[in-house]
Protein backbone atom coordinates (compact mmCIF):
# COMPACT_ATOMS: atom_id res chain seq x y z
CA UNK A 1 0.00 0.00 0.00
CA UNK A 2 1.26 3.49 -1.02
CA UNK A 3 2.16 5.21 2.22
CA UNK A 4 -1.03 7.90 3.22
CA UNK A 5 -0.79 11.10 4.69
CA UNK A 6 -2.74 12.65 7.64
CA UNK A 7 -3.65 15.63 9.13
CA UNK A 8 -4.75 16.06 12.99
CA UNK A 9 -6.84 19.46 14.00
CA UNK A 10 -7.17 19.48 17.47
CA UNK A 11 -7.13 22.80 19.75
CA UNK A 12 -5.82 20.82 23.03
CA UNK A 13 -2.13 20.12 22.72
CA UNK A 14 -2.17 17.49 24.87
CA UNK A 15 -4.41 15.67 23.00
CA UNK A 16 -3.05 16.20 19.33
CA UNK A 17 0.18 14.98 20.82
CA UNK A 18 -1.76 11.72 22.24
CA UNK A 19 -3.14 10.96 18.99
CA UNK A 20 -0.29 11.92 17.08
CA UNK A 21 1.43 9.43 19.20
CA UNK A 22 -1.51 6.74 19.31
CA UNK A 23 -1.29 6.34 15.31
CA UNK A 24 2.10 6.44 15.03
CA UNK A 25 1.67 3.11 16.90
CA UNK A 26 -0.98 1.82 15.31
CA UNK A 27 0.09 2.58 12.03
CA UNK A 28 3.58 3.50 11.48
CA UNK A 29 3.24 3.69 7.68
CA UNK A 30 0.88 7.10 7.76
CA UNK A 31 2.97 10.07 6.97
CA UNK A 32 1.63 12.84 9.10
CA UNK A 33 1.78 15.98 7.19
CA UNK A 34 0.62 18.54 9.76
CA UNK A 35 -0.68 19.07 13.07
CA UNK A 36 -3.08 22.48 13.31
CA UNK A 37 -4.88 24.19 16.29
CA UNK A 38 -7.65 25.82 15.17
CA UNK A 39 -10.42 25.37 11.90
CA UNK A 40 -9.03 28.54 9.80
CA UNK A 41 -5.50 26.51 9.83
CA UNK A 42 -6.93 22.87 8.98
CA UNK A 43 -8.51 24.74 5.95
CA UNK A 44 -5.50 26.43 4.61
CA UNK A 45 -2.82 22.95 5.60
CA UNK A 46 -5.46 20.59 3.63
CA UNK A 47 -5.94 22.52 0.84
CA UNK A 48 -2.12 22.97 0.66
CA UNK A 49 -1.20 19.62 1.41
CA UNK A 50 -4.23 17.78 0.24
CA UNK A 51 -3.87 14.39 2.56
CA UNK A 52 -5.62 11.58 2.54
CA UNK A 53 -7.48 11.41 5.73
CA UNK A 54 -8.75 14.54 8.29
CA UNK A 55 -8.90 14.01 11.74
CA UNK A 56 -11.18 17.37 12.68
CA UNK A 57 -12.03 18.30 16.37
CA UNK A 58 -15.86 19.19 15.96
CA UNK A 59 -15.47 22.25 18.94
CA UNK A 60 -12.24 24.34 17.72
CA UNK A 61 -11.53 28.07 17.68
CA UNK A 62 -12.10 29.79 13.91
CA UNK A 63 -14.14 26.75 12.87
CA UNK A 64 -15.87 24.05 13.74
CA UNK A 65 -15.09 20.51 12.70
CA UNK A 66 -18.08 20.48 10.42
CA UNK A 67 -17.76 24.17 9.05
CA UNK A 68 -14.17 22.95 7.95
CA UNK A 69 -15.31 19.83 6.39
CA UNK A 70 -17.94 21.86 4.51
CA UNK A 71 -15.49 24.33 3.07
CA UNK A 72 -13.22 21.61 1.97
CA UNK A 73 -15.97 20.15 0.22
CA UNK A 74 -16.88 23.35 -1.15
CA UNK A 75 -13.23 24.18 -2.30
CA UNK A 76 -11.82 20.83 -2.74
CA UNK A 77 -9.97 20.34 -6.59
CA UNK A 78 -12.67 18.57 -8.72
CA UNK A 79 -9.23 16.08 -10.15
CA UNK A 80 -8.27 14.95 -6.23
CA UNK A 81 -10.04 12.29 -4.01
CA UNK A 82 -11.86 13.64 -1.47
CA UNK A 83 -10.16 12.98 2.37
CA UNK A 84 -11.71 10.51 4.24
CA UNK A 85 -13.30 12.24 7.80
CA UNK A 86 -12.91 10.92 11.33
CA UNK A 87 -14.26 13.20 13.81
CA UNK A 88 -12.79 13.87 17.11
CA UNK A 89 -15.57 14.82 19.19
CA UNK A 90 -16.48 14.92 23.37
CA UNK A 91 -20.05 15.43 22.27
CA UNK A 92 -21.67 11.90 21.95
CA UNK A 93 -24.99 13.44 19.91
CA UNK A 94 -22.40 15.02 17.40
CA UNK A 95 -20.40 11.68 16.79
CA UNK A 96 -23.40 9.20 16.90
CA UNK A 97 -25.49 11.23 14.44
CA UNK A 98 -22.15 12.19 12.19
CA UNK A 99 -21.93 8.06 12.08
CA UNK A 100 -25.17 7.37 10.97
CA UNK A 101 -25.30 9.57 8.23
CA UNK A 102 -21.82 8.20 6.59
CA UNK A 103 -19.22 10.49 8.50
CA UNK A 104 -15.63 7.82 7.68
CA UNK A 105 -15.34 7.65 11.46
CA UNK A 106 -15.56 9.19 14.65
CA UNK A 107 -13.58 8.48 17.94
CA UNK A 108 -14.52 10.49 21.40
CA UNK A 109 -12.78 11.90 23.54
CA UNK A 110 -10.64 10.83 25.79
CA UNK A 111 -9.19 8.91 22.60
CA UNK A 112 -8.49 5.22 23.71
CA UNK A 113 -6.44 3.02 21.79
CA UNK A 114 -8.68 0.33 21.30
CA UNK A 115 -11.21 2.24 19.47
CA UNK A 116 -8.75 4.27 17.77
CA UNK A 117 -7.16 0.80 16.20
CA UNK A 118 -10.55 0.01 14.86
CA UNK A 119 -10.53 3.05 13.45
CA UNK A 120 -7.12 2.73 11.55
CA UNK A 121 -8.54 -0.90 10.28
CA UNK A 122 -11.27 0.81 8.47
CA UNK A 123 -9.29 4.04 7.03
CA UNK A 124 -7.20 1.18 5.90
CA UNK A 125 -9.46 -0.74 4.04
CA UNK A 126 -11.17 1.87 2.16
CA UNK A 127 -7.40 3.43 1.13
CA UNK A 128 -6.22 -0.08 0.25
CA UNK A 129 -4.57 0.17 -3.10
CA UNK A 130 -7.02 -0.43 -6.35
CA UNK A 131 -9.80 0.91 -3.99
CA UNK A 132 -11.79 4.16 -5.52
CA UNK A 133 -13.45 6.55 -3.62
CA UNK A 134 -15.12 8.55 -6.49
CA UNK A 135 -18.03 8.38 -3.78
CA UNK A 136 -16.42 9.85 -1.29
CA UNK A 137 -17.43 13.70 -1.53
CA UNK A 138 -21.06 13.01 -2.31
CA UNK A 139 -21.11 11.41 1.14
CA UNK A 140 -19.55 14.23 3.19
CA UNK A 141 -21.73 16.69 1.28
CA UNK A 142 -25.24 14.03 1.89
CA UNK A 143 -23.74 14.33 5.92
CA UNK A 144 -23.09 18.12 5.78
CA UNK A 145 -26.90 18.69 4.49
CA UNK A 146 -27.80 17.05 7.69
CA UNK A 147 -25.41 18.25 10.42
CA UNK A 148 -24.55 21.75 9.61
CA UNK A 149 -27.25 24.85 10.08
CA UNK A 150 -29.43 25.84 6.97
CA UNK A 151 -28.79 22.43 5.03
CA UNK A 152 -32.06 21.21 4.89
CA UNK A 153 -34.26 21.43 1.81
CA UNK A 154 -36.26 24.50 1.53
CA UNK A 155 -39.26 24.42 3.91
CA UNK A 156 -37.92 21.82 6.17
CA UNK A 157 -37.84 22.37 10.09
CA UNK A 158 -35.75 19.51 11.57
CA UNK A 159 -35.35 20.22 14.74
CA UNK A 160 -39.15 20.51 15.13
CA UNK A 161 -39.07 24.02 16.51
CA UNK A 162 -41.32 26.97 16.77
CA UNK A 163 -40.92 29.18 13.55
CA UNK A 164 -39.60 32.49 14.91
CA UNK A 165 -41.60 35.41 13.66
CA UNK A 166 -40.30 36.30 9.74
CA UNK A 167 -37.88 39.48 9.36
CA UNK A 168 -40.01 42.21 7.35
CA UNK A 169 -37.90 45.00 7.66
CA UNK A 170 -34.11 45.38 7.87
CA UNK A 171 -32.94 48.47 9.16
CA UNK A 172 -29.43 48.98 8.11
CA UNK A 173 -27.28 52.01 9.77
CA UNK A 174 -25.83 54.24 6.51
CA UNK A 175 -23.69 56.92 8.05
CA UNK A 176 -25.87 59.10 10.68
CA UNK A 177 -29.54 57.70 9.04
CA UNK A 178 -31.26 54.29 9.36
CA UNK A 179 -32.14 52.52 5.81
CA UNK A 180 -34.83 50.71 6.00
CA UNK A 181 -35.24 48.23 3.68
CA UNK A 182 -38.16 45.24 2.57
CA UNK A 183 -37.07 42.24 3.13
CA UNK A 184 -38.79 41.09 0.18
CA UNK A 185 -36.39 43.54 -2.22
CA UNK A 186 -33.20 41.73 -0.95
CA UNK A 187 -31.73 40.20 -4.06
CA UNK A 188 -29.27 38.41 -1.50
CA UNK A 189 -27.40 38.53 1.68
CA UNK A 190 -23.92 37.79 1.61
CA UNK A 191 -21.39 37.21 5.41
CA UNK A 192 -18.40 38.90 5.50
CA UNK A 193 -16.45 38.79 9.08
CA UNK A 194 -19.03 40.00 11.34
CA UNK A 195 -21.39 41.52 8.81
CA UNK A 196 -23.69 40.77 6.41
CA UNK A 197 -23.91 42.63 2.99
CA UNK A 198 -27.39 42.78 2.62
CA UNK A 199 -27.88 43.62 -1.68
CA UNK A 200 -30.92 44.86 -3.39
CA UNK A 201 -31.20 46.61 -7.19
CA UNK A 202 -30.55 49.84 -5.68
CA UNK A 203 -28.31 49.84 -3.26
CA UNK A 204 -25.93 48.00 -0.71
CA UNK A 205 -25.89 48.11 3.14
CA UNK A 206 -24.15 46.49 6.00
CA UNK A 207 -25.85 45.03 9.30
CA UNK A 208 -24.03 43.30 12.06
CA UNK A 209 -25.48 39.83 12.34
CA UNK A 210 -24.49 36.03 10.95
CA UNK A 211 -25.98 33.89 8.86
CA UNK A 212 -26.57 31.46 11.50
CA UNK A 213 -28.78 34.43 13.49
CA UNK A 214 -30.57 35.61 10.28
CA UNK A 215 -31.52 32.50 8.91
CA UNK A 216 -34.13 31.27 11.12
CA UNK A 217 -36.11 34.31 10.64
CA UNK A 218 -36.07 34.13 6.63
CA UNK A 219 -38.76 32.09 4.89
CA UNK A 220 -36.80 29.21 3.63
CA UNK A 221 -39.52 28.31 0.97
CA UNK A 222 -37.98 31.74 -0.69
CA UNK A 223 -34.40 32.36 0.77
CA UNK A 224 -32.13 29.80 -0.14
CA UNK A 225 -28.68 28.89 1.12
CA UNK A 226 -26.50 28.27 -1.82
CA UNK A 227 -22.75 29.12 0.14
CA UNK A 228 -21.56 28.95 3.12
CA UNK A 229 -21.73 32.89 2.57
CA UNK A 230 -24.59 33.68 0.77
CA UNK A 231 -28.57 33.10 0.73
CA UNK A 232 -30.38 34.23 -2.32
CA UNK A 233 -33.42 35.61 -2.81
CA UNK A 234 -35.21 33.07 -5.66
CA UNK A 235 -37.89 34.97 -6.25
CA UNK A 236 -35.05 37.45 -8.03
CA UNK A 237 -33.27 34.50 -9.62
CA UNK A 238 -33.52 35.04 -13.56
CA UNK A 239 -31.41 31.98 -14.48
CA UNK A 240 -29.65 29.09 -12.86
CA UNK A 241 -26.95 27.93 -15.34
CA UNK A 242 -24.94 24.76 -15.06
CA UNK A 243 -21.99 24.59 -16.83
CA UNK A 244 -20.14 21.20 -18.05
CA UNK A 245 -18.08 20.69 -15.02
CA UNK A 246 -21.74 21.06 -13.41
CA UNK A 247 -21.20 23.67 -11.56
CA UNK A 248 -23.82 26.50 -11.47
CA UNK A 249 -24.40 30.13 -11.38
CA UNK A 250 -27.08 31.90 -10.96
CA UNK A 251 -28.11 35.35 -12.65
CA UNK A 252 -30.42 37.75 -11.02
CA UNK A 253 -33.27 39.77 -12.47
CA UNK A 254 -32.00 43.53 -12.46
CA UNK A 255 -28.61 43.00 -11.33
CA UNK A 256 -25.06 41.81 -13.06
CA UNK A 257 -24.05 40.13 -9.89
CA UNK A 258 -23.59 36.31 -10.74
CA UNK A 259 -23.54 33.86 -7.94
CA UNK A 260 -21.52 30.75 -7.20
CA UNK A 261 -24.00 27.73 -5.98
CA UNK A 262 -21.13 25.48 -3.58
CA UNK A 263 -21.41 21.63 -4.02
CA UNK A 264 -22.87 21.42 -1.03
CA UNK A 265 -26.25 23.09 -2.01
CA UNK A 266 -26.22 22.29 -5.44
CA UNK A 267 -28.91 19.46 -4.64
CA UNK A 268 -31.11 22.47 -4.41
CA UNK A 269 -31.38 22.67 -8.03
CA UNK A 270 -31.54 18.42 -8.50
CA UNK A 271 -34.04 18.83 -11.40
CA UNK A 272 -31.49 20.53 -13.68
Amino acid sequence: MTAKRALIAEDEPILALTLQKMLEKLWPELQLCAIVENGVHAVQEALDKQPDILFLDIKMPGKTGLDVAQELAEEWPDNKAFPLIVYVTAYDEYAIEAFEHSASDYVLKPVSEERLAKTVQRLQARLADGVQRPNELDRVLEQLRHLVPGQALPGGNSNNQATPERLRIIRAAVGNQIRMINVDDVLYFEATDKYINVVTREHSSLIRSSLRELLPQLDSSIFWQIHRSTVVNTLHIQIANKDDTGKITLKLKGSEDKLQVSRVYAHLFRQM
